[in-house]
């Protein structure tokens, strides 16, 4: 279950819906089920985010070439994926956020997770995202 979050001034609807679909389109060619893609936007406040003792909003940016200005990512992706897969997620990542010349601040976190640590709701209850191949179990609590 690829989870990316992107942090970044505010996106317009349009522009969040295009990063989205081009990132779930890339992930199902690679095999991934499109329903298992997660991708979160979350507005970054004018500053809260620093680099070194500058808030990102003093860094200089190139502008005009409608580059983001800033951003963060944080991608969970399964541990089972080499550094070919994750070069080329990041690439990807970049190009649907239109990182460019006038980009002042990007950074993507990779932060591999195995599929036996994340958990999803599947009518209601909670099962481990390595069990969704098939039927999922719930988890139950032990019984007392």
């Amino acid at each position: 279950m690829p989870t990316i979050t992107i942090t970044s001034p505010e996106l317009p609807a349009p522009a969040r819906r295009a990063v989205a679909v081009r990132l779930t389109r890339w992930l199902t060619a690679r095999g991934v089920v499109p329903s298992h893609v997660v991708v979160r936007f979350v507005t970054e406040p004018s500053g809260s985010l620093y680099t070194g003792a500058l808030p990102v909003e003093a860094l200089p940016s190139a502008g005009g070439d409608g580059s983001l200005h800033h951003a963060g990512v944080v991608c969970q992706i399964g541990a089972d994926r080499d550094a070919a897969f994750r070069d080329a997620l990041a690439a990807e990542i970049g190009a649907a956020l239109k990182v460019g010349p006038g980009t002042a601040f990007f950074h993507l976190d990779m932060q591999p997770a195995a599929r036996g640590d994340v958990y999803v709701a599947v009518d209601g209850e909670l099962c481990r995202a390595d069990r969704l191949g098939g039927a999922p179990e719930p988890i139950k609590e032990p019984a007392a």
